[in-house]
Parts: C-alpha cells; structure tokens; sequence
C-alpha cells in the first residue's frame, strides 16, 4: 500500500495530538509531534531566560537545542527529549502554555523547527500534527485534516488533562488562555494557523475519540486504495 504524509492542524484541546497518534499506530506510521517540539523549545527558553526580543540570544539558544522523540515502552508513546532529557511530563504544564504562541511566533525558531519536521518526514509514512502542518510545512501533503471543537468543551477538555497531571484551573482561566494562544496563532506573521485550502474539516465537539480516528483512516483509505 502506498506511503503518504498525513497532516493534521487545529486547535488546541480539540484532541489532534491524540488522534494524530491513534492514527500512526493504526496505519504503522511514525507519528511526530510538532507541538511538543515547539513547547520543548519554549522550555529551553524559559529555563535559559532567553529574551524574545533578542535575536543573537534566540540565534545561540537555537544552537544549543537538539530534539528528539524516543518511545516509552512503559507509556506506548514517543516522548520527547530536551538535550537528552525527558520534558514530556514539563511541556505540559500551564506556564509552558502560557508562552508556547509567543515562542512559536518567532522566525528563527519556526524555521529550525521546520526544517528539522521535514528531514524527520523525508521517507513519508508520516502522520504529523500541529499549526501550519499541511499549509507550510508539507503543502504537497496527500491527506490534509483541521480539526477544530466548541471553545467550551476544548477548555474543559484541558482543564480535565491538567488535572490529572496535578494542575488546577478554573474554566474562565483556560478558555483566556486557549483564546490568547488561538488570537497569536491565526494572525501570526510566520504561518499563521489556518486552513489549508484542499483539508478536510474534523469538528470533534460532540464525538469520541475512535470516531475520530475512524474519521482519518477512512480519508486515508480513500486516498491510497483506488
């Protein structure tokens, strides 16, 4: 069966991360997570107290970040690492979201970033999510999705995540932070999130998980099987 490159934008807490995964394990593709290579880095940069107004200190940080997903045989994911630390557990707490858009804005480090995704994805077999996935990083992608859900349940969604990895916040605090991190990305000058025209539109408001994923593999089938 032929090999393609699947990308998924959206949202934050709409589920594309966990959907993206369910879907590479399913298809036996390698799932990269470019959300956690933007947070890995934002971490770097908050631990470093990198000034975002710097370029010569965002240059020589960049330098000095080297990335990688090795997988968990404990968790059944691809963890990543952070100058061969494991910051999977880290990147996912609230002040590194705070700053994560911010981060992600800047031009040298969507660049790095960006070419790091594509030699990762070289060989294809690829389902790799994020913000600008099928709009800049592999435009030529064959199975484009954005997925997007109610600002309510996205919130609730994370509150709940944060919750069971020791955080609290109230739903007023989260649904600020998701319109925040929503209003920097889609009008970012650095490809912005948006919609590629040729993707196919996943709401995941009011269905579960395995739909989906069900959702995805059909468009896959569809596209590889004539």
């Amino acid at each position: 069966m032929r090999k393609i490159i699947i990308a998924i934008d959206g949202y934050s807490g709409c589920g594309k991360s966990t959907t993206a995964k369910k879907v590479a394990a399913k298809l036996n593709y390698l799932y990269i997570d470019t959300g956690a290579m933007y947070r890995a880095t934002t971490l770097y940069f908050l631990e470093s107290f990198i000034s975002l107004s710097n370029p010569k200190e965002i240059d020589k940080a960049l330098s000095n970040i080297h990335l990688n997903f090795i997988f968990n045989s404990v968790t059944g994911n691809n963890d990543i690492f952070l100058n061969n630390l494991n910051v999977e557990e880290e990147i996912r707490k609230m002040y590194v979201s705070e700053k994560v858009s911010q981060v992600s804005t800047l031009p040298q480090v969507r660049k790095t970033l960006v070419d790091q995704q594509r030699r990762m994805a070289k060989k294809g077999a690829v389902v790799m999510d994020g913000r600008d996935i099928g709009t800049n990083v592999f435009p030529n992608a064959e199975l484009k999705v954005f997925v997007t859900a109610d600002i309510n349940i996205r919130a609730a969604r994370r509150q709940q995540e944060l919750f069971e990895k020791g955080e609290e916040f109230t739903l007023p605090y989260i649904i600020a932070n998701l319109n925040e991190r929503d209003r920097i990305d889609t009008t970012r000058t650095e490809n912005p999130l948006r919609k590629a025209e040729d993707a196919y539109i996943l709401d995941t408001s009011y269905i579960t998980i395995n739909e989906q994923v069900d959702y995805v593999v059909n468009l896959y089938l569809g596209k590889v099987i004539p």
